[in-house]
């Protein structure tokens, strides 16, 4: 089954900034932060509960070649994303999101 996804517009904006910083860098490394994202938000949408809990009734799924989490909420048929976060830099900065 698949998760209907809603992403939360500063989710995007952390993604887009992460991209724009290894893009500045080097634009292979940068399209392969596209892709280990997007394959990570595939595998969220269709087994969502297969990553571990986390913080506030979050969950976490963990990127494996960069220091990014996408932290994420799960209610009934639908995956809410609302971070994708660097794993060493302001730790619960998306803590604020939750409100909105």
């Amino acid at each position: 089954m698949a998760y209907r996804l809603e992403i939360h517009p500063e989710a995007t904006s952390d993604g887009r900034a992460a991209y724009a910083w290894y893009k500045e860098r080097s634009s292979l490394v940068a399209e392969a932060f596209v892709a280990e994202l997007d394959l990570a938000i595939e595998r969220l949408q269709s087994s969502p509960l297969t990553w571990p809990s986390h913080v506030h009734g979050s969950r976490r799924y963990l990127l494996r070649r960069f220091p990014y989490g996408i932290v994420y909420f799960v209610d009934s048929e639908v995956v809410r994303i609302v971070a994708v976060a660097h794993t060493r830099r302001r730790p619960g900065c998306w803590k604020a999101r939750l409100a909105r």
